[in-house]
């Protein structure tokens, strides 16, 4: 994790708020723009950004936040808009659907004097940005091959299943093959993208059992892509030969991680609840009465049976 020193400044200034219940000196309003969920993790997304809208208003009576959420970068820049005319933000939380096409508006939304955090995903133009938050990709990818390497004992054929070639991927892809090439008795049979898809997981999956007869590991990357490799792996009978490592923490994985299902032994974290890490970073700079500036990488830690509880969150989408 990298704070600066005023955000590490502004972190003390919240928890003596919190302690002391010390109220707002006026009236702020936070709009948050978010993808709407048309997959798993933004589901996710959705949920946590809910939650913490309702949890931060209750905290603070002087803090209205308006949520929206956008299928595309056109219908996201138009809800800039009006957050900046009609809502008159104060800070702007956005986990772009693309940072290319949405550093423009993001500009000037910054011209109106607004906070920028930004989550996830860069934009063209990072000296627009006040807060960054996102996951760590490279670390999902290096705690993925180290946990696969020791689970097999240093040996035997794995398949990779990734997402879309897009830089996310690259990170992930770069550091897991960095850290399973230390295992020189593994093999990397094959890596096929799969698009954070089910029905993606599922084709690449059905192809990658039908060329190869012995695979004992498999890393899916994503929880999405993962439950069409376990639909495909079981509808082929193969479910006692291998095991599967997916990423991100969908509610549906973590489960099976906390019943100790063999295929499913293990998830890698990629929180979807960033978004709520950022708004309550981003409401600090009303509670400290400082410019909070810095950047917050969130931790890709490995789920397992043992600590899987405080990674399980039912009443979400994902």
């Amino acid at each position: 994790m990298k704070f600066s020193t005023k955000l590490l400044g502004a972190v003390a200034g919240l928890a003596m708020a919190v302690s002391s219940g010390v109220a707002f000196a006026e009236t702020y309003t936070m709009g948050v723009s978010i993808p709407t969920a048309d997959h798993g993790w933004t589901g996710g997304v959705n949920y946590h950004a809910q939650v913490t809208k309702e949890r931060l208003e209750a905290l603070y009576q002087d803090l209205k936040i308006v949520l929206v959420t956008a299928a595309d970068p056109t219908s996201q820049a138009n809800d800039l808009e009006d957050l900046v005319s009609i809502h008159e933000i104060d800070a702007l939380v956005i986990l772009p659907t693309d940072g290319g096409p949405l550093t423009e508006p993001i500009r000037d939304v910054k011209a109106s004097g607004a906070t920028i955090t930004v989550v996830d995903r860069s934009l063209t133009d990072n000296s627009l940005v006040d807060i960054y938050v996102a996951g760590n990709n490279s670390e999902l990818g290096t705690t993925s091959a180290k946990y696969m390497a020791e689970h097999m004992n240093g040996t035997g054929n794995i398949v990779i299943l990734r997402g879309l070639p897009i830089s996310i991927d690259e990170e992930r892809f770069d550091a897991f093959m960095e850290e399973i090439n230390k295992s020189s008795g593994i093999t990397v049979l094959d890596n096929k993208h799969a698009n954070w898809n089910r029905d993606d997981g599922f084709i690449v999956m059905q192809d990658f059992l039908a060329r190869f007869p012995k695979i004992d590991g498999v890393w899916a990357q994503d929880d999405d892509i993962a439950l069409g490799v376990i639909e495909a792996v079981k509808e082929a009978g193969r479910e006692d030969e291998l095991f599967i490592v997916g990423g991100a923490g969908m509610k549906e994985m973590v489960k099976r991680v906390m019943d100790g299902d063999k295929l499913v032994p293990v998830d890698v974290l990629y929180p979807p609840a960033m978004i709520a890490t950022a708004m309550e970073i981003t409401a600090l700079q009303f509670v400290s009465g400082a410019p909070v500036e810095g950047t917050f990488i969130v931790g890709s830690p490995l789920i397992t049976q043992e600590n899987a509880a405080k990674y399980y969150f039912p009443d979400s989408l994902f």
